[in-house]
């Protein structure tokens, strides 16, 4: 089992302890091995072998006995024994903001809620109001909540996608007959969330492709089979389609299984002015007269058309422009900006983490660990930023060709303000302003908190601004004018957090940004050396969001971005 793996299943345990109204510090017992082996550096398994499990803070000789059985057996009797005791369609009540452990216990224990269902019928009779812990407020949270829930139901991340996108392109390529094949739909247009995966090859032999296809690892249910076309749900639960056309065809069906419907549309539409004919097959004079198009280039060109990237294929005004940006790329990104370390909530140290932006062809890493108010995720004390630049000084001696910027993610407190004071604000490099805490705010009260954030001299980056959880939780509603006008004014950038989970600030609203003259960042947010890998989904965003390298902070070389700081 992963690391990953084994944490999920002490955090459940965790959850499952507390449903059962064990003592809660039992439950936050396994809460806090689970953290211990996320941030630990150690190969699990290892230590399980050597018998070096107590090496970890606050395992004992009970979580050593179900830690080793996890990772020998990859289950665990006790944690199973504790979910027989519950309905499975129980858990979905998670996915509910404000839902906890202990409100779930009451609505199961008091109304015999234990589905998605019953709880929306229970909201909808007001029986939530007088329930203890709850009250209106909290029962239209939960009504919101199940809302959210619904309109997302069947989504997926973009890294789940792309991960099993990948994963089929690769087995599909081993095939011989296969000539050409791109991953198509809303992954190659970089959405944030996707339904399923679209797949598209040629080759010349569609039915061992097809064979092929269908027998890849990780298919659970073959939902169609076809000569050009056939479906699959993998065992993520995720759908994906393969569709085979010749190689003369290829250009014209990538074209149309990238773009969104809207875009589509619109291409037709064009044609059609021009007395073409166009869909998946091909671009036609009359009924079957073929425009030869060689490549992508060649069918947008045929239209009068500048190449549209994948990413902008959304019909909102790319064929509206008398010339499309150049949008930013990868060799563009010349640092990383907005990563953790051990000194808060990170996997790896200093140096590991500066090895790994080195590796990955960057010039500098910015860390930006957490500040002292995020006590849950060890934040940093005054004493703590003093060491851990001593150890960033070192480290920038020991490893070659990589600068470190030493930068810090602090708390925007309730009324705006920062969890420092100006001596120690004025230590780092910048400051990447952020909200953790009190969540459910009102536009107004929310954007008046972001503002006074965004006036504080101090204050370099706005992070994550909307604070959403893809698929999980909602942003808090800001006027997004103010805020782009304040950042414009107050020479603040705005991050692009790119965490596959966040994703934020959305890509509908980043053109905007830009226009107004704001500056913004793609920041992974990375909490280990993998982590940083996560710049790729944010790259993905900032294309989508139409930006060019000028527009991006980390598209600065270390001293133009330091110089830029300092002219706030």
């Amino acid at each position: 089992m992963t690391r990953k793996e084994i944490a999920a299943v002490l955090e459940e345990i965790a959850v499952l302890l507390e449903l059962s109204g064990e003592n809660p510090f039992k439950s936050r017992s396994y809460t806090n091995v689970a953290r211990q082996i996320l941030q630990s550096s150690e190969d699990i398994a290892e230590l399980v072998r050597e018998e070096r499990l107590r090496e970890l803070k606050g395992v004992g000789e009970a979580l050593e006995q179900k830690i080793t059985e996890l990772v020998s057996t990859g289950k665990l009797q006790y944690h199973e024994e504790l979910r027989a005791r519950f309905p499975e369609t129980l858990f979905a009540l998670f996915d509910i903001p404000g839902l906890g452990a202990k409100r779930i216990k009451t609505l199961y224990e008091d109304l015999g809620i234990s589905t998605l269902g019953e709880l929306e019928y229970a909201c909808n009779e007001n029986r939530l109001i007088t329930l203890k812990g709850f009250g209106p407020k909290m029962q239209q949270k939960v009504l919101d909540g199940l809302a959210f829930a619904k309109r997302h139901q069947g989504q997926y991340l973009v890294s789940a996608g792309l991960e099993s996108a990948n994963a089929l392109r690769d087995w599909l390529r081993e095939e011989t007959s296969v000539s050409q094949i791109e991953i198509a739909g809303s992954l190659r247009r970089r959405k944030e969330t996707v339904k399923d995966v679209d797949l598209l090859a040629a080759g010349s032999d569609p039915d061992r492709i097809m064979a092929r296809f269908v027998e890849a690892p990780g298919v659970e249910t073959v939902t169609s089979r076809g000569d050009t076309k056939s479906s699959v749900v993998l065992a993520s639960g995720i759908a994906a389609d393969l569709r085979v056309v010749s190689g003369a065809q290829f250009p014209y069906a990538l074209a149309h299984f990238t773009g969104s419907r809207e875009h589509n549309t619109a291409l037709r539409g064009r044609a059609k002015e021009q007395g073409l004919r166009m869909n998946e097959y091909g671009l036609f004079h009359g009924e079957d007269r073929l425009v030869r198009c060689e490549d992508e280039e060649a069918v947008f060109a045929a239209l009068d058309l500048p190449y549209i990237p994948p990413e902008l294929r959304e019909d909102r005004g790319e064929f509206d422009v008398e010339s499309l940006p150049e949008l930013v790329q990868r060799e563009d990104l010349l640092g990383v900006m907005h990563c953790h370390s051990t000194y808060s909530d990170g996997r790896n140290s200093i140096e590991e983490m500066a090895g790994g932006a080195k590796a990955r062809g960057y010039r500098y890493i910015g860390f930006a660990d957490h500040s002292q108010s995020a006590a849950y995720a060890g934040g940093l004390k005054p004493s703590d930023v003093e060491r851990q630049h001593d150890e960033m000084d070192r480290v920038m001696e020991k490893v070659a060709g990589i600068r470190i910027l030493k930068g810090i993610e602090s708390d925007i407190l309730g009324d705006g303000s920062l969890d420092y004071d100006e001596k120690v604000l004025e230590r780092f490099d910048f400051v990447i302003a952020s909200v953790h805490s009190k969540l459910s705010m009102t536009e107004k009260d929310a954007t008046q908190r972001l503002l006074t954030a965004i006036r504080n001299p101090y204050t370099i980056i706005l992070g994550h601004p909307t604070g959403r959880l893809l698929l999980s939780r909602a942003g808090y509603p800001l006027d997004f004018d103010a805020i782009f006008d304040a950042c414009a004014k107050h020479r603040v950038g705005i991050e692009i957090n790119a965490n596959p989970h966040r994703l934020d600030l959305d890509w509908r609203y980043l053109r905007t940004a830009r226009e107004r003259g704001v500056r913004l960042c793609i920041g992974p947010d990375a909490h280990s050396v993998e982590g940083l890998d996560d710049v790729d989904y944010g790259l993905g965003i900032a294309r989508k969001g139409w930006l060019q390298k000028d527009d991006l902070l980390n598209c600065m070389d270390a001293e133009e971005l330091l110089a830029w700081r300092r002219t706030k």
